[in-house]
């Protein structure tokens, strides 16, 4: 059995299993680097052997060798180019969907932030290896041989070489003090710049209404300036550095000539020799001053390799888990405590009751009792901290989603639709099966709606279902809520986009629901959905004020027997056509999150 390694080093197995690939690559350097002395020999060769003998057939068969052996270099170097475009296209395809389903539970358990942020990430180290910078790291072990090709000319020329090197690396090493704080708050800020961005300009249409674009704006603009600011001081200190670098690297090249031509003038070395310890040097140099060249890359690459690292172990890959019967519906809440995740304020304390199946239960409260958080337990988007939101059983949490998915219907209070067609949304973008999805719509009351749409069903919704009304994009999404005739229906506000026809259609595709037996929550401030629920359940301050069968409860609360609701008009229940019902709590109330 193969054995996993710790999910903190998830990352890692999978880089391991490039190890071979990444071998090929060393290989490849191998011999590049050890051809990269062909300059060096040849001009060894030409000073200390063709002048002195002045023979044309020795130059051209040095000379036919040398342009082979480039030939040789330039081939190998483009087949280690194309096996690392390989290797970073590998990790990708093995790492995306991980790293795609990891941010998305990421973004589950956390509101707000920058759900794209880890693909980012994915991308900047797939480049990097598959850019020239990593060159800079296969070649820089190298950098001795050629030193040793130099003291073998000379120990002069070979410890003038050395030191040069050693001011080099004293100079990546100041590169990295001085620019990695200032990078490391500059990414700091710059997610929190974006994700201050991505969450408030999803409601330009408000902002710009309200007046307050420029406020929303300076906003941004103070963490972009703090960006700025850390970013202009990393280059200048950096850009410093590879100035004074290069200055090192130009001039040491030019006076080792120097070094060399003084030796010579003693007879100590040959003038091949000096020529060819100026292309060891350089060869020498050349990997070093590319890292310093490449060290804003790494440095990100860096980064993102750690954020990458930490999403992967705080979100491990969902486990396979023994397939369940599909359920019936039977719902038990056990004692639920509920956070909303990032925070640390229960909305739901303590509450425990059952919904037996075919039931169809109405959700009242005030404003924040924690009605729309009920409805994310129970589809087991959100864990309660304490206690178990049970379906048939079993903990909704614990379900393969892949498989409560098809017995789930949810409508969330904001209808989202997703970017696609009208047919692909209600078919949940799995097959478009036609008469499950004309079934769907029918029984929502929208295929009519549908057909007069410019395509029908193969209207393009639009980015957020854009390309729709607010009625539309519910009526839509009730549809796909109903898709597959769902054991367990949870619909949060369906009628606070719709008219009168919509809310009849509504009630219809309610009693069509009971009808096949599934089991119907209805969270809803308008009491025209009470003449379809069989049981009533209250929420006040996220406990239970009340739960029992629905003229009950509303004679209760009528009477004023129900602590924290004040009254309630007189209404005909089994009327569609009845006066609103508002629910006050005693202590204010305030906006549901």
């Amino acid at each position: 059995m193969k054995k996993r390694l710790d999910p903190q080093l998830e990352i890692d197995e999978v880089l391991l299993g490039f190890r071979q690939s990444l071998l090929r690559v060393g290989g490849f350097s191998f011999v590049i680097n050890l051809l990269m002395l062909t300059p060096a020999i040849y001009m060894l060769q030409i000073y200390d052997r063709v002048l002195v003998s002045r023979n044309g057939m020795t130059l051209l068969v040095l000379t036919l060798l040398v342009v082979g052996l480039f030939m040789l270099t330039g081939g190998l170097e483009w087949v280690r180019a194309r096996l690392l475009v390989r290797v970073g296209t590998a990790l990708d395809r093995r790492l995306s969907k991980r790293v795609f389903s990891a941010s998305f539970l990421r973004n589950l358990q956390r509101a707000g932030g920058t759900p794209a942020q880890a693909l980012n990430d994915l991308t900047t180290l797939r480049q990097f290896l598959s850019g020239a910078g990593v060159f800079a790291f296969f070649d820089l072990p190298w950098t001795p041989i050629y030193l040793l090709a130099c003291f073998l000319l000379h120990p002069l020329i070979g410890l003038f070489a050395l030191c040069a090197m050693l001011v080099l690396a004293a100079l990546a090493w100041l590169n990295e003090i001085a620019t990695h704080k200032p990078l490391q708050e500059a990414n700091i800020h710059a997610l929190i710049g974006a994700q201050y961005a991505n969450n408030n300009l999803r409601n330009a249409e408000m902002i710009e209404a309200l007046g307050m674009t420029d406020q929303i704006g300076a906003r941004w603009a103070e963490q972009q300036q703090k960006v700025l600011a850390l970013q202009t001081l990393a280059s200048e200190r950096g850009g410093t550095i590879n100035a004074t670098s290069r200055f090192i690297r130009m001039t040491s090249q030019s006076l080792i000539l120097g070094v060399g031509a003084w030796l010579a003038l003693d007879n100590i070395v040959s003038s091949g020799a000096v020529i060819a310890g100026s292309i060891l040097m350089g060869r020498a140099l050349a990997p070093v001053d590319q890292t310093i060249a490449v060290w804003k890359n790494w440095l990100a690459t860096r980064t993102a390799y750690h954020r990458l690292a930490e999403l992967l172990a705080r979100h491990p890959a969902r486990t396979v888990q023994l397939s369940l019967p599909p359920p019936t519906g039977q719902i038990t809440l056990e004692n639920i405590v509920l956070m909303p995740p990032g925070s640390d304020m229960a909305v739901l304390k303590g509450l425990a009751l059952q919904i037996p199946r075919g039931n169809v239960v109405g959700v009242l409260g005030p404003s924040g009792a924690g009605k729309t958080s009920l409805a994310k337990a129970l589809i087991g988007v959100w864990r309660p901290r304490q206690g178990h939101v049970r379906l048939d059983g079993a903990d909704v949490a614990d379900w393969d989603k892949r498989e409560l998915g098809r017995s789930l219907g949810y409508l969330p209070q904001g209808a989202e639709l997703l970017e696609g067609t009208v047919a692909e949304n209600i078919a949940r973008f799995g097959e478009l099966q036609s008469e499950s999805i004309v079934a769907a719509a029918k029984t929502a009351g929208v295929h009519d709606l549908i057909l007069r749409l410019p395509k029908g069903y193969d209207t393009p919704v639009g980015v957020d279902g854009g390309q729709l009304s607010a009625g539309q994009r519910q009526r839509i999404a009730l549809a796909r809520a109903l898709y597959g005739d769902p054991a367990l229906l949870v619909l949060d506000e369906p009628n606070s986009s719709l008219d009168e026809a919509g809310e009849l259609a509504l009630a219809e595709a309610i009693r069509a629901a009971k009808a096949r037996g599934s089991t119907v929550v209805v969270i809803s401030h308008r009491p025209s959905v009470l003449a379809v629920v069989d049981k009533i359940l209250l929420l006040r301050d996220g406990m239970l004020a009340a739960y029992g069968p629905r003229d009950d409860v509303i004679n209760a609360m009528q009477q004023g027997a129900i602590p924290g609701i004040r009254s309630l008009p007189a209404s005909n229940p089994d009327s569609n056509e009845q006066p609103p019902i508002k629910p006050q709590a005693e202590d204010g109330e305030g906006e549901e999150a």
